[in-house]
């Protein structure tokens, strides 16, 4: 799923002037500390590093075993469809589904539209009411507003401070219409996780079809359709250090059977809902990448953990007037989310600019807005402009968490010496109370 959303960082060279401001941030020449190479990664939440387990296991897939999974009447279909198969396995056991309960897609961005728009157009005579969240990622949101123009209606929950939507909201938003709620499992920004069970619970109770979007959450944190009452949930690899361009959609077939209308035609592939020739390479690779992030899930959620509230302390210890965004304690192991106030974002950035990270601002055209979510937290836009989202994963290491949170406070601490909002701050002023003189 692609976040452009986002403004992802990742530069190679130095660049000691900060655009905009005039401010000169000279990069240190010391040595880096052992273990650290740059540029560095910590936006994992936009994409991973292939883990190279999943790439041996897909290898053999692009040359030797090459059959196309729907060949049914010689070795080389039957070879590859046994490898998409094992793959279906591999990822019902990690949600807790069965395998014939698995669609394979391109991504978790047609995931979602396959799951919204297919069930939209099924249930039709039943109702036309969606539910969803204003957080939620733009795959699902840009489906609903299309939705909207062919006259369904779309609720879009507000979300508390913490991040979390309100069930009494929920409760009430849902009528005799409702057709479908869908929620975000996790959050990409802000790492927030909803209260996933208890929203099936009243979706089943209410006789409403449940859609999760659980692209940040699967392989992180322990996700069971069953128990948690989730009849459809899009998933990817590239989140969980598999392949790009492949990804995977639950639907359930028993209490209550979920029918999706087919939004691709032709040929009639993946039980009639996801017609085209399987991508069997990639397909292996999220298979392989959800068997490893089941055997290792919880002692790798614990460790990202550790890292993150090291990370989190180590901010907090060394700079006032930082505070992090989204409830911690219902929270994605690897994720932190943390405005810097009093310094302009873009700048801050700049002076970490051999460090991937997102921004609290989104790259829209020629202007940079403030990210949607943050603002749904109610921040304002300055507040928004001054977070960074780190996005810790299975191969960033202590040494990078010390190298990363350094320079980061360095660089705050030599930008707020040149803000003069900062210097008013601490010497009392009230910046609400200010009349600013038009010019």
């Amino acid at each position: 799923m692609s976040e452009k959303e986002n403004c992802e960082i990742s530069n190679n060279g130095e660049m000691n002037e900060m655009s905009n401001t005039g401010v000169i941030i000279t990069q240190s020449a010391t040595p880096l500390p052992e273990g650290v190479s740059l540029p560095l990664y910590m936006d994992n939440h936009a994409t991973t590093q292939m883990d190279h387990r999943v790439l041996n296991a897909m290898l053999p897939y692009f040359s030797v075993k090459f059959g196309n999974a729907a060949s049914r009447n010689h070795a080389f279909g039957w070879e590859a469809e046994e490898a998409v198969e094992k793959s279906r396995q591999q990822i019902a056991k990690l949600i807790g589904a069965t395998a014939k309960e698995i669609i394979f897609t391109s991504g978790a961005t047609e995931s979602n539209n396959l799951a919204i728009k297919g069930i939209a157009e099924m249930y039709k005579e039943r109702g036309n009411h969606i539910i969803t969240q204003a957080t939620e990622h733009k795959a699902v949101l840009d489906t609903c507003k299309r939705l909207e123009k062919y006259g369904y209606r779309v609720t879009y929950l507000p979300v508390q401070a913490d991040g979390l939507i309100d069930i009494e909201d929920l409760k009430r938003a849902m009528d005799d219409k409702t057709i479908l709620v869908s929620i975000m499992f996790a959050n990409n920004e802000i790492g927030v996780v909803q209260p996933i069970a208890e929203i099936g619970k009243l979706c089943h109770e209410k006789g409403v079809i449940f859609h999760t979007d659980a692209v940040q959450a699967v392989g992180k944190i322990p996700v069971d359709v069953q128990a948690m009452n989730i009849d459809v949930l899009s998933l990817t690899a590239h989140k969980i250090y598999g392949p790009k361009g492949v990804g995977a959609l639950y639907v359930r077939r028993r209490n209550p059977r979920v029918q999706i209308s087919a939004q691709i035609d032709g040929g009639g592939h993946e039980r009639g809902m996801r017609s085209g020739t399987l991508n069997v390479p990639g397909i292996v690779g999220l298979g392989a990448a959800c068997e490893i992030s089941g055997q290792e899930m919880e002692a790798e959620a614990a460790r990202l953990t550790e890292l993150r509230d090291y990370m989190q302390a180590k901010f907090e210890k060394a700079l006032d007037y930082v505070h992090v965004n989204g409830n911690m304690e219902h929270h994605l192991p690897g994720n932190l989310n943390m405005s810097f106030v009093y310094v302009e974002g873009e700048s801050l950035l700049m002076g970490i600019n051999d460090i991937a990270v997102s921004s609290g601002s989104a790259c829209t055209s020629a202007t940079l807005e403030p990210s949607y979510v943050l603002k749904a937290l109610g921040l304002g836009d300055d507040v928004a402009h001054s977070s960074i989202r780190f996005g810790l994963g299975r191969f960033n290491t202590k040494a990078e968490v010390d190298y990363v949170s350094d320079k980061l406070i360095d660089v705050v601490l030599k930008l707020r010496e040149l803000s003069p909002l900062y210097e008013m701050v601490k010497e009392g002023i009230d910046l609400t109370k200010i009349e600013w003189a038009a010019h």
